[in-house]
């Protein structure tokens, strides 16, 4: 089972779609998950986000890639088997994975469901899990999780569109919460550089204005007038145009993680109080 000669067979047999090599093309792949244990929850994968990161990890841009890989950490489906000392989740159920899918369970982080902090945090795909075997992401067909790490999926939201809430949706959506940019009222803008953008930020999206970054004349127009901004670039860019635009005490938060360093320029900082942030 499988084509890694170190792969340790589990009982429960899967297929996925893996990267064999740092060129990140995807092809069938067939592995093994563990059994269901008495905290796990089991599901058949029926949709599976595409996020910025999983290209890093295919391409191990960022250096700790380990192969095959099969990515996806946005993954929704339909609870099969539930362990005995399951609490909350039937066979039946919607329900998701995250970008984590375990953790120490003993450190102060842990300790106050704070385990996205933990410095022994598993991650969803191209990691090791507890028992040493390598975590497997939602490109496949079944996923296997403690049910701590599992989330609930009202019936009346559609599968397909929950899926990228679970890494897109809560990375942009928790910053917005914990630095306090959801205020009601608020005036949206959505930073882009593309212009061709601009029809959907504003009439599906709702965003009360769109700036184009390249365009200097609206960056200058714009200069100091923003409360905050969610940077989710995950290319290296330019950050003094962004300091720019903010007010004073404004908030630049990072969100997503460019394979190169970026460059800070601590005198605008000093200036107007700005503040960068990440969550």
């Amino acid at each position: 089972m499988g084509d890694s000669a170190d792969e340790v067979v589990q009982p429960k047999e899967a297929f996925g779609w893996a990267a064999r090599d740092t060129s990140g093309v995807l092809s069938p792949f067939t592995f093994s998950r563990r059994a269901t244990g008495e905290k796990d929850v089991s599901f058949k994968v029926l949709y599976c986000g595409i996020c910025h990161s999983d290209v890093h990890m295919l391409k191990n841009d960022w250096g700790f890639s380990t192969y095959p890989l099969i990515p996806g950490h946005e993954i929704v489906g339909i609870v099969t088997e539930i362990g005995s000392k399951v609490e909350n989740f039937k066979v039946g159920d919607k329900v998701g994975v995250g970008y984590m899918i375990g953790s120490c369970n003993s450190c102060d982080n842990c300790a106050i469901n704070l385990e996205n902090y933990c410095p022994k945090m598993i991650f969803t795909s191209g990691a090791k899990d507890l028992d040493g075997t390598t975590t497997h992401g939602g490109y496949s067909d079944i996923m296997v999780a403690n049910e701590h790490f599992v989330v609930s999926i009202p019936d009346n939201l559609p599968l397909d569109g929950c899926a990228p809430l679970l890494c897109a949706g809560i990375t942009v959506y928790s910053p917005l919460k914990y630095y306090e940019l959801d205020k009601p009222g608020m005036h949206v803008t959505v930073i882009s550089t593309s212009p061709n953008k601009k029809k959907e930020a504003i009439d599906h999206l709702g965003a009360d204005s769109f700036l184009v970054s390249r365009n200097q004349d609206e960056l200058q127009t714009a200069m100091n007038t923003m409360d905050g901004i969610i940077d989710t670039v995950f290319a290296p860019h330019a950050l003094p145009p962004l300091i720019g635009l903010l007010k004073t005490n404004g908030k630049l938060v990072l969100v997503a993680a460019p394979d190169k360093p970026q460059e800070l320029p601590v005198i605008p900082l000093l200036a107007a109080e700005h503040k960068i942030l990440s969550t």
